[in-house]
């Protein structure tokens, strides 16, 4: 059940052998112009998009909207022409110097006590290294939101709950592994793309779509196959996350 949160989908791209990235965790840039097309079509459905703070190191940049017609349809259906971006991280460990801080969007902080200390320290920092003052320089987040369980991690639920009383109905999860593990444990999951693209990275470090603890076959999530393309080589799986009422 939604219970009150935003209707997540998680959107990825994998290798054949069901690798996000590869055993450097280099930036996966393995998918063809008609997946991107696709992601971007994913996050210009949405009202936010969610990654962690490692898919933000490994880019350094986040995708947004930019074809025209995407961003008349936002606009037409009276939202701003990008959606909110929002990085995930326990310990706020961001360089500041990053091109994402530039970019035309605006950026949240879900974060706990700690990473929202970390976070204005370092800021401070860099601002003090410059000779600036806060409002002069463009690298900030619009929101900090902390949400934080009793052994100070993220309380996701009760985040998600907050973001849907900030008109964030459809929220876009972009990775990475650890991330929507924590998403699956809770359930707050609703639906999968995955692009299959046709290569073979291996690696016993190399990233995947899920990481966490892992489930037992008993107890792992299951999924309805809702829709299946293929694009030239590569394959679009369509998942919705089957509820017990279901």
């Amino acid at each position: 059940m939604l219970q009150h949160r935003p209707h997540t989908t998680v959107v990825l791209a994998m290798s054949a052998d069901g690798k996000i990235a590869d055993f450097k965790r280099s930036p996966a840039r393995f998918g063809s112009r008609v997946d991107k097309a696709h992601l971007e079509k994913q996050i210009a459905a949405s009202d936010a998009v969610l990654f962690g703070s490692r898919t933000l190191d490994a880019y350094g940049t986040t995708l947004t909207v930019t074809d025209p017609t995407l961003v008349q349809l936002r606009t037409q259906g009276g939202k701003p022409p990008q959606p909110v971006h929002i990085v995930i991280t326990n310990s706020a460990n961001l360089n500041p110097e990053i091109h994402f801080f530039k970019q035309p969007v605006r950026r949240w902080l879900l974060t706990t006590t700690a990473g929202e200390f970390s976070w204005k320290e370092r800021l401070q920092m860099l601002h003090s290294t410059l000779g600036i003052g806060v409002q002069e320089y463009p690298t900030e987040f619009e929101k900090i939101l902390v949400f934080e369980t009793p052994t100070r991690e993220i309380d996701i639920l009760a985040a998600l709950k907050q973001l849907a009383t900030l008109h964030i109905t459809r929220l876009v999860v972009l990775g990475g592994g650890e991330l929507v593990a924590s998403l699956l444990e809770l359930d707050l999951i609703d639906e999968l793309w995955l692009t299959v693209c046709p290569l073979i990275l291996g690696g016993n470090t190399a990233p995947t779509p899920v990481a966490g603890k892992g489930f037992l076959p008993d107890l792992a999530p299951k999924l309805q196959l809702i829709e299946v393309q293929t694009v030239e080589q590569e394959v679009f799986l369509h998942y919705r996350l089957q509820r017990p009422a279901d």
